[in-house]
């Protein structure tokens, strides 16, 4: 079946303003109850997880050569001159194409999943990779706390690199509100707990990553049931917050396997 086309040259077009501030302004996807998902990869990303798009957008030069499925696959296409294409675009190098998918607020957290916990992770580049990484290992749940980055800002979405479509995301939970994960809250130190690699690790758990000066708040580490610390023989004081991640998640999945 195809999609009815809309084609707009003009920049006061109201849909145009939209999608300019869905592209700029990181919690705008909060107001409008939509996500902007920018180039190919994130839509093609949003398809493989049989998400279907409220609207399909195109540069007027790419229409000619797009796939029937990526016109398709939206239930209304939107061809935008180039110029106007460049000019909402959030990236350096502006895509050729864009998926635009309805967000719905209210998540709640599932009991009983192998979970992230984000306590005030305030870089969207950090919090983009630690998603990326929480789907690489198999956790299938991200709970952000009041005062972590957007979730579904741009640069997170570019960050994350289509992990978000296969995780269950929670936006400005307290950290009350952990305590119905019912699995075991695991918080990471510099300085105190057992090396991660003496350590016997729960399965299914939540692992919280911490702010990136501060770390996990005390209200966080009070619900903890294990603290660990990560090993540095360099003599580093501290690791990023992602590269962090990467590794407690990664001991994890491996303790999962075992």
């Amino acid at each position: 079946m195809t999609s009815p086309v809309t084609p707009i040259h003009s920049r006061d077009n109201s849909f145009v303003k939209e999608l300019r501030k869905l592209s700029h302004d990181s919690t705008a996807y909060r107001k409008q109850g939509r996500v902007w998902l920018e180039g190919d990869h994130l839509c093609r990303a949003a398809l493989a997880r049989g998400l279907r798009p409220e609207i399909a957008v195109f540069a007027e030069s790419f229409w000619p050569q797009v796939p029937a499925e990526w016109a398709q696959a939206a239930r209304k296409v939107v061809v935008l001159a180039d110029a106007l294409f460049a000019d909402i675009s959030g990236l350096e190098s502006p895509a050729r194409m864009g998926y635009l998918l309805e967000w719905l607020p209210g998540q709640e957290p599932q009991p009983g999943q192998a979970t992230v916990v984000l306590d005030r992770v305030q870089d969207a580049g950090n919090v983009g990779s630690i998603l990326r990484s929480a789907a690489a290992f198999g956790f299938t749940q991200v709970v952000a706390l009041k005062g972590t980055a957007a979730l579904w800002s741009q640069k997170v979405l570019r960050a994350g690199m289509g992990a978000h479509f296969g995780l269950h995301l929670v936006e400005g939970a307290e950290a009350s509100a952990l305590e119905a994960l019912q699995v075991p809250l695991i918080v990471t130190s510099s300085h105190q707990g057992k090396l991660i690699q003496h350590t016997n690790l729960p399965w299914p758990c939540a692992w919280a990553m911490g702010h990136e000066g501060q770390g996990v708040g005390p209200a966080v580490e009070a619900l903890a049931a294990l603290q660990v610390r990560i090993g540095q023989p360099g003599g580093e004081e501290s690791l990023n917050v992602a590269a962090a991640a990467a590794i407690c998640l990664h001991a994890s999945a491996l303790a999962a396997a075992g």
